[in-house]
């Protein structure tokens, strides 16, 4: 969901994952067959399994299908190495990425032992990219670290782009359910299964599963909360930098005339390769599949944006409809922002003078423009830049973390509100603030070294990892010897700051009222600010 040149040069800081060609251990098995991994690149006592597969290849008449069960393999298979990763166009994500392609259902298991009395916590890593890019191999995710503290960690790829998130109603009309168009959601939820079948040969508890994810993955755990087919693949969730409030298309018949369905956009892309039948799109290239349908990256990307479609099956209803009345999967929820998520995306929005700014509010904002223009103020062209960063942090970040938070609470009391502040040296000399996806080498113990962090963020690393931990042991992140996180009070606005250190809050942003009643005006064209 982000295209950053601050996290690329994080992402080169960081030493990559040594692959010992060397397995060790027990193998363990799971499905297919047996597995083998390697020692941890800096902590022996933790094992790495990598590209162990939890699909079938969705490749020839399996593409656009729900994903199939593993094909079985001979002896020990060799999981020291990456699995590829989805097709994507070229970005930040895919520069370290070792191959890609369409057999790319894979996982990556880092565990501290691999004995099945241990019954660990296990925290399964959605990874981000605006449902268009990223890899569960991308080095800040590296779960060596965080395993090392007692969880089991696990990270997933899943199918991305047109490859994922195509809908066509050649491609419905073969479903039972005549769906089409969230094979990634599905493939999420087949890697879920999967660690619920396995993951105890790996020392983990499959009845203390937590997902946890940052941008598009955590805008798919808050669909995953709200699809009757996900029920009871984990019992807690974590949500960073990501909602499911907007941002989806209806499969047909949609009736916002602003954004088309789902099947109309695949329509098109037909068209344009010259596909009448749903045998002929599995047959064009994936290359040109994706080079034809532009994916658009990041939130103001050009091109087609793709992602989790409303198809009445998997997602029986737009998500946020869903989440307001109450039937979210009811479990412990731990959810934040970041100060200054807008940053990243701010220039890439077409919008540079003030004179602009203001009718742009005022076509989306209608009788509410005054008021949104007095709370994000750009008196200048100057000013432009600061007061959309604002706008876009609180309207798709920090109002739906809290609307979620406050959603959740009213079905269960654990519920858990975070505001990452923290500015590192290095994102103060790039000028982001704390940014989007800035806390995410926090949580995994991932800081590249000397180079741009330091002491107060080791330390802040070390208690959010702890917190995170203890979350997902316990349903609650109050850490021993950390300060005290309160639980989310909707008329407190009860929260933990994590800045230069941790601290416990209460507050709650004005936009909140201010958004929800523009949404209630006029939510269709402010809804068009997302993806």
């Amino acid at each position: 969901m982000h295209s950053a040149p601050w996290l690329a040069l994080l992402i080169a800081c960081c030493p990559l994952i040594a692959c010992c060609p060397l397995i060790s251990g027990e193998p363990v098995l799971v499905a297919g067959g047996l597995v083998g991994g390697h020692p941890g690149a800096r902590i022996a006592t933790v094992t790495a399994y990598k590209g162990i597969p939890y699909a079938a290849p969705p490749v020839g008449a399996l593409r656009w299908r729900p994903p199939q069960p593993v094909v079985a393999w001979p002896g020990v298979r060799d999981c020291t190495t990456f699995g590829p990763a989805c097709p994507q166009p070229r970005s930040w994500f895919s520069r370290d990425l070792v191959a890609m392609s369409e057999d790319c259902l894979s996982l990556n298991v880092w565990t501290p032992t691999a004995d099945p009395a241990a019954k660990l916590p296990v925290m399964v890593w959605i990874h981000g990219g605006g449902f268009v890019c990223g890899s569960g191999s991308i080095p800040f995710y590296a779960g060596e670290r965080l395993a090392a503290k007692g969880v089991v960690v696990v990270t997933i790829n899943y199918r991305l782009g047109p490859l994922g998130f195509l809908a066509h109603p050649a491609l419905s009309a073969e479903d039972p359910h005549g769906s089409s168009g969230n094979y990634g959601l599905l493939d999420q939820m087949a890697a879920l299964r999967w660690v619920r079948a396995h993951i105890g040969g790996f020392g983990g508890d499959p009845g203390c599963v937590t997902v946890f994810g940052e941008s598009a993955g955590s805008a798919s755990i808050c669909r995953l909360l709200v699809s009757p087919l996900a029920e009871g693949l984990f019992q807690r969730a974590i949500a960073q930098s990501g909602g499911a409030i907007g941002g989806q298309r209806r499969l047909r018949d949609t009736q916002d005339a602003a954004k088309d369905s789902a099947e109309a956009v695949g329509n098109r892309l037909a068209a344009q390769l010259g596909c009448m039948t749903a045998d002929m799109l599995r047959q064009v290239d994936a290359e040109r599949l994706i080079a034809v349908s532009k994916p658009s990256l990041g939130l103001f990307g050009r091109g087609t944006a793709f992602g989790p479609v409303v198809d009445g099956w998997v997602l029986p209803d737009d998500p946020d409809r869903l989440w307001a009345q109450g039937r979210q999967h009811p479990v412990p929820l731990l959810a934040g922002t970041n100060a200054d998520e807008g940053s990243l995306f701010v220039k890439y929005v077409p919008i540079k003078r003030a004179l602009m700014y203001r009718l742009a509010v005022q076509q989306l904002c209608g009788r509410n423009a005054g008021d949104v223009l007095a709370h994000y103020n750009a008196a200048s062209d100057a000013e432009v830049p600061a007061a959309l960063a604002r706008v876009i942090t609180d309207v798709l970040f920090e109002v739906p973390a809290r609307l979620h938070a406050r959603a959740m609470a009213k079905v269960q009391p654990n519920v858990w509100l975070y505001r990452f502040t923290r500015i590192s040296p290095l994102t103060r000399l790039a000028g982001l603030g704390a940014t989007h996806a800035a806390e995410i080498p926090y949580v995994f113990l991932t800081l590249a070294g000397e180079e741009g962090y330091d002491a107060i963020d080791h330390r802040l690393a070390e208690t959010m990892s702890d917190c995170w931990i203890r979350f997902a042991a316990t349903g609650d992140p109050n850490a021993p010897g950390h300060p005290l996180w309160p639980a989310y009070d909707p008329v407190l606005g009860s929260h933990v700051v994590f800045a230069d250190t941790a601290r416990s809050a209460e507050g709650l942003p004005t936009s909140i009222e201010l958004w929800e009643r523009v949404w209630k005006d006029s939510g269709a064209l402010v809804l068009g600010l997302m993806p």
